[in-house]
């Protein structure tokens, strides 16, 4: 019984008592670090903020070295917003020398994922604007001037036009610039693939719809290949995703009074075709899948798992009001789930 109690001691507090054994795994890195990495700071970001990028960047071994250090150091200093080159493996003391010498800056950095919508760009780009100094305000008003990027006459919107990619932002750029950059990476883009430049609102229309609906990546090629084979029979597209978009939403859940509404041209319920434009900001994969769909003759699918993205892909409706029962079993069993 002493044994037994003994070891659930042992468990209980084992890293407080491998903490005063000194048999504890370090919690920080020693030395410069090896490599390259780039770090960017958004505006208002504090210490906790910072502590949490660099560990989960590599560049401190763990978010407690960099926070334990602040407290210690210089609780109240201020990091300026902006991207950083440092290294993987840094010591949290030379981590912080790094953030803390000019030197370590360079051009801001822009992540900007697949699928992300113009709404989510500009946030990205407000919250670099102490670093570029680039307002939200100056980015909403170069956006609504969406027809002097050069877009395809029928665009109704910046939306879709916008490449997913990791970009440089240099001191002194407009913000009509940069929003130019990332168009012009997108014709890039479409032209690398050989979509004619008359093709080029349909196909991102397209691919916008796969970006956001298709789930796994894996599943892209199908997915286009559905939207062909309705468009090819006359059938409405019938997306959550478009619905929701053209009501002011970002998820693929709607109403069935959304569903039922025909003054929204992004109804695709309601409407026959293709919306009136993208829905999101596609990236390379939902664009080729796109130009070269899988054969099949599916004409529905649906997620059956939220978490794994797992989908279901259907030739009758029978087949698909079946999956439909699957998913929303999912659904029961996971309440809250907000695809």
């Amino acid at each position: 019984m002493l044994g037994g109690a003994s070891a659930a001691a042992y468990f209980t507090f084992e890293p407080q008592i491998k903490q005063v054994l000194g048999w504890a795994e370090p919690i920080d890195y020693t030395g410069s670090g090896t490599g390259r990495v780039v770090v960017t700071i958004t505006n208002g970001q504090i210490g906790s903020d910072v502590a949490k990028t660099l560990a989960s960047a590599g560049v401190t071994k763990t978010y407690t070295a960099f926070y334990k250090l602040l407290l210690k150091q210089d609780p109240q200093v201020q990091f300026h917003p902006g991207s950083y080159a440092l290294k993987k493996q840094m010591s949290a003391k030379a981590a912080l020398a790094a953030l803390t010498d000019p030197k370590s800056k360079v051009s801001t950095q822009l992540v900007l994922p697949e699928g992300i919508t113009v709404k989510g760009v500009i946030k990205r780009l407000a919250d670099l604007s102490e670093s570029t100094g680039i307002s939200a305000a100056q980015l909403e008003v170069a956006a609504a001037d969406y027809k002097s990027f050069g877009l395809p006459a029928e665009a109704p919107n910046l939306e879709g036009y916008l490449f997913p990619a990791t970009y440089s932002i240099e001191p002194g750029q407009t913000a009509h610039a940069v929003l130019q950059t990332l168009v012009t990476t997108m014709f890039q883009h479409l032209d690398a693939d050989g979509v004619a430049p008359a093709d080029r609102h349909k196909v991102l229309t397209l691919a916008a719809l796969t970006q956001k609906e298709g789930g796994s990546s894996a599943d892209f090629f199908k997915v286009a290949r559905v939207w062909d084979n309705r468009l090819a029979a006359g059938m409405p597209l019938q997306s959550d995703a478009t619905v929701s978009y053209g009501s002011g939403g970002t998820t693929i859940s709607t109403t069935d009074a959304q569903r039922a509404d025909k003054s929204n041209p992004y109804n695709t319920y309601a409407h026959t075709g293709l919306p009136i434009g993208p829905i999101s900001n596609p990236g390379d994969a939902a664009i080729k899948a796109t130009l070269h769909p899988a054969d099949g003759t599916w004409l529905f699918f649906v997620l059956v798992n939220g978490q794994t993205g797992e989908t279901v892909f259907s030739t009758t409706l029978a087949e698909h009001n079946a999956a439909v029962k699957q998913w929303q079993a999912w659904l029961r069993a996971h309440p809250g789930f907000d695809g």
